[in-house]
This record gives C-alpha cells, sequence and structure tokens, in this order.
C-alpha cells in the first residue's frame, strides 16, 4: 500500500507527531479540519502523553476544539433528556444509536465525536405513537416534498428527520438499520431484545456489543455518502480495542454477524481498520469473518481500490486522480444496495430532475 496521509500515520501511532515540522503539522490539522477530526485528535494526543510536542498555533486548533466539543456533549445530554421525557409515557425504552450511544454510555468513540442528530430506534409497529408524541413536545417533521414523504414512510427503515421548533436540534427516528427496499434486512426484533440498559442513565439503552459494531459497520459500508468514512472508521476501531478487550467478545462475534445477515459488512470493518488504523484482530476471527463476508477475488480487488481511497481524509493531499471516481462509483452502490433497479432508477431522476437541491442544506449541530 502507497505511504498513508499523515493523519492516518497519526491516528495508528500518535508519537508520529515528534517528526512533523511546521509544514506537517499545518497538513495534519487541514486534513484532520476535512474529517471533523480536530477535536478527536487533540484528545488523542493528549491521551497519549504528548500535550508538550503540540506548537502553539496547532494547541489554539485544540483548545478552540475542545470548547465546541464540551458545548456539544451539554446541547447532547439537554437533548437526550427532552426525548425521554416526550416519550415517558409509551413504556419504550429509549434505544439510542451512533453517535448519542457513544457519548451517552461513555464509550471510547465518544472521544472528540460531534455529531448533527440523534438516532433512537423503536418498533415499527410504535412509529405512529413515537411521532405524535415528538410532535406534541415541539418536533415538526421535514422533507415535506410528497415524494419524500413516501420515500421515507414506504421504503426507508426511518421516518423523515424531526426538528425541534425551538432548538433547531433534529431526531431521526429508526424502525430498523437498514431501508425496507435492501437486498439484506437485519431483523431489527432481535437487536432490541438484546439491547442493554446504561448503566447510570435510567431508561436509556444501547445495542448490545456486538450489534453496536455491527450496526456501525453496516451505516458505514452500505452507504453513499463518504465525507466522514475516516472518522467512521476510526469509530469501529475504537469499539473493536475496547470491546475486543472483554471476554467472549471475539467468540461470538462472527456468529451474530451471520444470524444478522451483515457477514460482509463486518469484514469489510475488520479488513479496512486493519489495513488503515493497524487494528488487531485474532487470526482466528478473520479467518472466519473472511469465510463467512469475504466477496470473489475480482470484487474484492475492486472494493479496494474504492475504499482505500474513499477511506482516506476527505482532503486533496489525499486524493489521486482516481479518487472522483472511486467516491462516485460507491455513492451509486449505496444506492444499488438500498433499492432494486426500477425503484433506484426512479429515485435517482426524481432527485436529479425533478426535485433538483440548489445546495445542501447546512447539518444542524446538537
Amino acid at each position: 500500500m502507497s505511504a498513508l496521509p499523515v493523519l492516518v500515520e497519526v491516528l495508528r501511532a500518535p508519537q508520529r507527531v515528534r517528526s512533523l515540522d511546521a509544514g506537517g503539522w499545518d497538513l495534519l490539522l487541514r486534513q484532520a479540519g476535512h474529517g471533523d477530526l480536530v477535536a478527536t485528535l487533540g484528545l488523542l494526543l493528549e491521551d497519549a502523553g504528548l500535550a508538550q510536542a503540540v506548537p502553539a498555533a496547532a494547541r489554539e486548533h485544540f483548545a478552540w476544539g475542545r470548547v465546541l466539543l464540551e458545548r456539544h456533549r451539554r446541547a447532547l445530554r439537554f437533548e437526550v433528556d427532552r426525548i425521554g421525557h416526550a416519550l415517558d409515557g409509551l413504556a419504550l425504552p429509549l434505544l439510542l444509536l451512533k453517535g448519542s450511544a457513544y457519548v451517552m454510555a461513555g464509550l471510547p468513540p465518544a472521544a472528540g465525536r460531534m455529531f448533527s442528530d440523534v438516532d433512537i430506534l423503536v418498533p415499527k409497529e410504535r412509529l405512529a405513537e413515537v411521532e405524535a408524541a415528538l410532535l406534541m413536545h415541539g418536533w415538526a417533521g421535514t422533507h415535506q416534498d410528497a415524494y419524500d414523504q413516501r420515500y421515507y414512510r414506504e421504503w426507508m427503515h426511518e421516518l423523515p428527520p424531526m426538528e425541534h421548533i425551538r432548538r433547531g436540534n433534529t431526531i431521526d427516528v429508526h424502525h430498523a438499520i437498514l431501508p425496507e427496499t435492501a437486498r439484506v434486512r437485519p431483523d431489527p426484533a432481535l437487536l432490541r431484545a438484546a439491547a442493554l440498559p446504561i448503566p447510570g442513565r435510567p431508561g436509556l439503552h444501547t445495542l448490545a456489543p456486538h450489534d453496536m459494531l455491527l450496526h456501525s459497520a453496516t451505516h458505514l459500508f452500505s452507504e453513499g455518502e463518504w465525507h466522514h468514512g475516516l472518522r467512521d472508521l476510526l469509530d469501529l476501531h475504537r469499539l473493536l480495542l475496547h470491546f475486543g478487550a472483554a471476554p467472549g467478545f471475539w467468540d461470538g462475534l462472527v456468529a451474530r454477524a451471520v444470524q444478522l445477515q451483515l457477514a460482509r459488512p463486518l469484514f469489510y470493518a475488520l479488513r479496512y481498520c486493519g489495513r488503515l488504523l493497524g487494528t488487531p484482530v485474532p487470526a482466528g476471527v478473520l479467518a472466519d469473518a473472511a469465510a463467512a463476508g469475504r466477496p470473489t477475488a475480482p470484487l474484492l480487488a475492486l472494493m479496494d481500490a474504492l475504499f482505500l481511497r474513499a477511506l482516506l481524509p476527505p482532503h486533496p493531499s489525499c486524493a489521486d486522480r482516481l479518487s472522483p471516481l472511486a467516491l462516485g462509483v460507491l455513492y451509486l452502490r449505496g444506492n444499488w444496495l438500498r433499492m432494486p433497479p426500477l425503484m433506484l432508477a426512479r429515485h435517482l431522476f426524481h432527485k436529479a430532475v425533478l426535485s433538483p437541491r440548489t445546495q445542501d442544506e447546512p447539518a444542524q449541530a446538537i
């Protein structure tokens, strides 16, 4: 593999910063900024005892990132509390997903992590009650276009995003982790049945360790947008290090992936965490994951060419002449995995021609 970007080198081995000159630090911070990893990088270096190796100018970036991170944490805790209050009468556990789960459970991926919404998982048959309760407490639906409403409510695995009318924060209410139209559809009842309460957080739950890792892998390797690819891969790396230290975690991981029809995303997660971030995984687990989820040799060669470009920091210094093509192919692949061919063609035509967007809407930060 060709030389890794300096940000990836530092994520693998924080001591690498000791050899950086002014230009190296500038490039490191630019790559981290483009990947939404400035606060994460600052905390990583601090935890590695490298604070004194950070130049004064870089310390200012990290200090500002820390201020934003603390503000984000306070807002998130308040928002989760308000969501819990809104849903209190439904006798449902508040099952958090992704970033909000990492933060509220105090898991390693939370270090430096900022995100734009809160994701929760509820039974599909309770969606109407959940939506009504949130509406009564100030959240309003978005994506009011008739096509978008049908897209979410009939085909996807979530309601249209809901935004609070005063705070502007967004909640995504999921009933599954993959769309109704996807080729692979893990049973969400299995995920909910295995969910665990968060110690010290009454009423809050997260997915079980295996399921949290598999959901993170599925989210990353089934999507078509890659601007947070490295950040999400780092989430997987940290989950593997954390949960992998617990007795029995590795023993049941591949079997759970097979049960949920997620052996392919698990294979990709283990492969690219190892290749880019040096994540240690037992050889037997790698072999079992390959036996369960490895694609054919020609397809794997293609996916290597795509993923090893898309998972780098989204900065010009990390791209080559094939990077735009790789991102375009992965965008089409992400949609292909979500919909059958005819539906996909209609969807892409509608989004490109019938409801064009002049620019992306800015995400609201919690």
